[in-house]
């Protein structure tokens, strides 16, 4: 959406004009002023795309009131409003986007609008915008223009905690009893509040030095609490919304998919012992898992065996309780005939299961592997089996 700024001594004109931009849908008037001084004041407030400027005014002269917008306004482009085309030259020399003739009509103004949206494109192009992305697999981390922000700390352990719980609810009402009860459940309420609004302003405080543009704000008459993150990317939604944006796996989209395996670089805040936050690790944990078992089968049908074996090794290593992969990477293995690699994989697996667990693999599993031991132990030369009783 274009956000416009509109100033022109002549009411009607003005009404006339917003009219007319409203129509278009693609255009937010963000402000309309007869009086250039109070336009002035308000440009780096409003921060407009767009400034529809009269040239012919009383107390200031449109093309002066360009000069001092073109300063404290640097991005926003000017359209120059006027009955008299003798100003064109001058206009232009002030590097004006486009110069429209009084009255206004629509077919006109669509013009300039299509010219202001070529010119939007050619500058997003050329300086794009560095968006902050927030991490929250494996540990809360922020990125700025692709940059992970060096030596961001948080004061106390609550400060971070509390901070990744508005996270966790973000763009929702939370209410500060919650907060209490979570963070300081022992304490006396006096006391915890105290507690919480000075953990508050220590957050605050973080991101401020941080250079992070979040904000957390009071609401519902100081009843609880809201983090807004517009204009702010947070990896976990960006990569299920990635997942779900995406077909099923196939030769011309298993880069994008494998690109967002690899963006799961560990569970959803997994360096933290929180335990409000276990039900969303465990539900993005298992869209994981889910989503990586089927690029793994993809590779295998499409006889990518490598590929195959680096997923399965991943979800090993990062899951080294989810049987189905060490399964994986044992018929891979007896694919290829590597058979001290199928017998090193189940044994592994076994160990971790007994060891850490109590338990045993799966009768799948377990019956698979019986099953090719026979087989595998049928077709070794004599010499092999004698050498291997003694």
């Amino acid at each position: 959406m274009i956000k416009a700024l509109l100033i022109d001594d002549e009411r009607l004109a003005i009404v006339k004009l917003e009219f007319m931009l409203n129509e278009m849908k693609t255009v937010e008037v963000a402000g309309c002023f007869t009086d250039p001084v109070q336009a002035l004041e308000a440009a780096p407030r409003l921060s407009p795309d767009v400034i529809f400027l009269d040239i012919e005014m009383p107390e200031l002269n449109g093309l002066m009131v360009a000069e001092q917008l073109q300063s404290i306004c640097p991005k926003a482009m000017i359209v120059f409003l006027t009955a008299y085309n003798n100003y064109a030259v001058d206009a232009f020399e002030l590097n004006a986007l486009d110069y429209i003739l009084k009255p206004v009509n629509r077919s006109r103004l669509s013009v300039t609008l299509e010219r202001l949206e070529k010119r939007l494109e050619a500058q997003a192009l050329l300086h794009p915008v560095k968006a902050t992305l927030v991490h929250c697999f494996q540990s809360i981390r922020f990125e700025y223009g692709g940059v992970i922000i060096p030596n961001f700390r948080w004061r106390t352990t609550k400060a971070q905690e509390l901070f990744a719980y508005l996270l966790h609810n973000r763009n929702r009402f939370v209410h500060r009893d919650a907060l209490i009860e979570l963070l300081w459940p022992d304490f006396p309420v006096k006391k915890a509040s105290s507690l919480l609004y000075t953990t508050i302003y220590q957050v605050r405080q973080c991101l401020k030095q941080g250079e992070i543009d979040l904000q957390i704000s009071n609401v519902s008459a100081g009843e609880g609490y809201l983090l807004e993150v517009k204009g702010l990317h947070v990896d976990v939604d960006e990569w299920e919304e990635g997942i779900q944006r995406l077909s099923l796996i196939h030769s011309g989209n298993v880069l994008e998919h494998h690109r967002l395996f690899e963006l799961y670089i560990g569970d959803y805040m997994g360096d933290y012992d929180f335990l409000w936050a276990e039900s969303e690790r465990q539900r993005l944990r298992t869209i994981w898992l889910h989503h990586a078992m089927n690029i793994g089968n993809f590779y295998i049908s499409c006889n990518k065996l490598a590929e195959a074996v680096t997923v399965y090794q991943r979800i090993v290593q990062m899951q080294p309780y989810f049987e189905q992969a060490h399964f994986g990477l044992m018929k891979i293995y007896e694919t290829v005939g590597d058979r001290p690699a199928v017998e090193s994989q189940y044994n592994h697996l076994s160990e971790i299961l007994l060891y850490e667990l109590g338990i045993e693999p799966i009768t799948e599993i377990t019956n698979w592997y019986e099953t090719w031991k026979q087989g595998n132990h049928k077709n070794i030369p004599l010499e092999d089996k004698t050498a291997a009783s003694l």
